[in-house]
């Protein structure tokens, strides 16, 4: 029998603390996705507060190296990006939203360049810039800054959040959970009112009351023991909307990035996939290029084929990793175009002008999450979701390179004119939030409880819901999951919060999602392979998991 679990973790804590802040917005994620949000907001003459758990910009966004998949060149179409992006989603992508975002995406790069993020820029091309390619896109259309993009972006627009007058910034802050009317058992539409939130250099917890609240707090690839992702990608936004009554869409579909530094020291160093489009191999350590055997556009395939080419292979051979090799191209265009990962790699004593660099695939990217809308409405009144915690149908099954800091990009734009158009008055103003109740709780006396449990988690997701699936990995998955839930409850009524408990909870929310979404589809398509069901099913559905 399979065992499907709900964690709702409907404890609601009330009534003893008084710390409160107020604002008409709230933001919660620093990376793109939160920053142009919020610097849009401001322009529009709307003001609003900011929150980030770590410093400002230390989010995904940062660490992007590829670039912003956009049509700038004469030789390139809507048509053509449209059809790349379809492509790799393995037929779920909704057209709609492709077509909207990709035909928005030459404006959002100008709006980018507008507020002074630089992008490299090549004489010789018609655009001005020097486009790239990367896996699953027909043609240049990579706009990028060097192989540093992410950080160009979040600097850039840092810089202007921090010295816009409209803006709060709350940083070192961990949103709890969002204050709903339904948890307070208010009649009427389920609304969002605020937030909890643990500040992280006064420990304590605050209560934030907001008339609106956007949930940009990114991915969840930290739920893998391997991950190109920062340590704040922990699911945080899905899992909230999730308790407090929004469904989400496609959890199963966890995009692994093929290419990750494999080095006992580089801790979550991706390798970008614009190397692979300037021409790099991947090979095994005798120099055997093997994706011919895998696929005709070789390395050049969307990212679930090269990954799962790259798994096969490791497996095949009893190794830890592939290499990929650029060393065959002009030393000097390599530095040129690739100065971080040049010198982080060198670093750890790689050349990649004259060697090859060892690779692994890692969790990089989650395709599925909040269900929303064009607006970036989800299912809760007040309450938006965009960026990598929100589905939007744009990445289907597989998303296309380069596809998510435009997303970002696009539905920072389309929140930012719901939000302006409508009333800014609300009759929720007067409603009381109650306080976080720490008075039937202790100090915990044995931390080794989460740090465990931690491990055990990210190491059985790896193991078991990782690349390649099975029905009776997902099982043991589940009955694994049924375990934690329960200690961590216990933990969580218990003791006080701490950071870690709130993000391993929060990662045993998205850990069930992903687990439950996989043992229903029964079918292979796009980042979902499973043993079991190896062919595709006729019909193209979404897995929408209500709460």
């Amino acid at each position: 029998m399979l065992l499907f679990i709900t964690f709702s973790f409907q404890l609601f804590r009330a009534v003893k603390t008084t710390h409160q802040i107020t604002t008409r917005v709230l933001i919660i994620g620093g990376g793109a996705a939160g920053l142009s949000l919020a610097l849009r907001l401001a322009e529009s003459g709307r003001s609003c507060t900011l929150l980030a758990k770590e410093a400002l910009t230390e989010s995904a966004s940062l660490y992007a190296q590829g670039g912003i998949a956009a049509v700038l060149d004469a030789s390139d179409s809507f048509e053509a990006h449209i059809k790349d992006t379809l492509k790799a989603g393995a037929g779920l992508c909704h057209e709609d939203t492709v077509r909207r975002v990709v035909n928005n995406a030459p404006g959002n790069i100008e709006w980018l360049r507008n507020h002074g993020v630089h992008f490299s820029e090549d004489r010789l091309s018609s655009t001005g810039f020097h486009l790239t390619r990367e896996g699953g896109h027909s043609e240049r259309r990579v706009i990028h800054a060097a192989d540093t993009t992410g950080r160009e972006v979040e600097t850039t627009l840092e810089q202007l959040v921090r010295n816009h007058p409209l803006i709060d910034i709350l940083e070192h802050f961990v949103a709890i959970d969002l204050i709903t009317t339904g948890k307070l058992g208010i009649s009427g539409n389920n609304r969002c009112i605020g937030v909890y939130a643990f500040d992280k250099r006064r420990r304590r917890v605050v209560t934030i009351a907001s008339r609106t609240v956007a949930l940009a707090t990114g991915g969840a690839a930290k739920v893998y023991l391997y991950t190109s992702n920062p340590d704040t990608s922990t699911g945080d936004g899905i899992a909230m909307a999730w308790r407090a009554g929004c469904r989400v869409a496609n959890m199963e579909f966890v995009q692994f990035h093929p290419t990750c530094l494999y080095h006992p020291q580089a801790k979550s160093f991706l390798i970008s996939e614009a190397l692979r489009g300037e021409g790099a191999h991947l090979v095994h350590a005798d120099g055997d290029r093997f994706m011919e055997r895998h696929d005709e556009r070789l390395e050049l395939a969307p990212r679930d084929v090269v990954a799962r080419a790259i798994d096969f292979e490791m497996k095949k051979k009893g190794v830890d990793n592939v290499f990929l090799d650029i060393s065959h191209r002009d030393p000097a265009t390599v530095r040129e175009h690739f100065p971080n990962i040049y010198e982080r790699c060198l670093k750890f004593g790689i050349d990649i002008t004259v060697s090859p660099i060892p690779v692994v695939p890692a969790a990089h990217y989650t395709c599925g999450g909040i269900v929303i809308d064009a607006y970036g409405h989800t299912d809760i009144d007040n309450l938006y979701a965009l960026g990598e915690c929100s589905f939007t149908g744009l990445h289907g099954a597989n998303r296309l390179a380069s596809n998510s800091l435009l997303e970002c990009l696009v539905y920072s734009e389309q929140a930012a004119l719901d939000i302006c158009s409508r009333d800014d008055s609300s009759k929720d103003d007067s409603l009381n939030r109650p306080g976080w109740d720490e008075s039937r709780v202790t100090d915990p006396d044995e931390m080794v409880v989460i740090s465990h449990n931690w491990d055990e988690l990210r190491r059985f997701m790896w193991d078991y819901v990782g690349i390649v699936r099975t029905t009776k990995r997902l099982q043991r998955a589940a009955h694994r999951l049924h375990l934690l839930e329960e200690e961590i409850r216990e933990f969580y009524s218990n003791f006080t919060i701490s950071i870690d408990l709130v993000e391993l909870r929060n990662l045993v929310v998205v850990a069930d999602l992903i687990v439950r979404s996989a043992l229903q589809r029964e079918e292979s398509r796009g980042l979902h392979y499973i043993k079991n069901y190896p062919d595709l099913l006729p019909t193209p559905r979404d897995t929408i998991i209500e709460p």
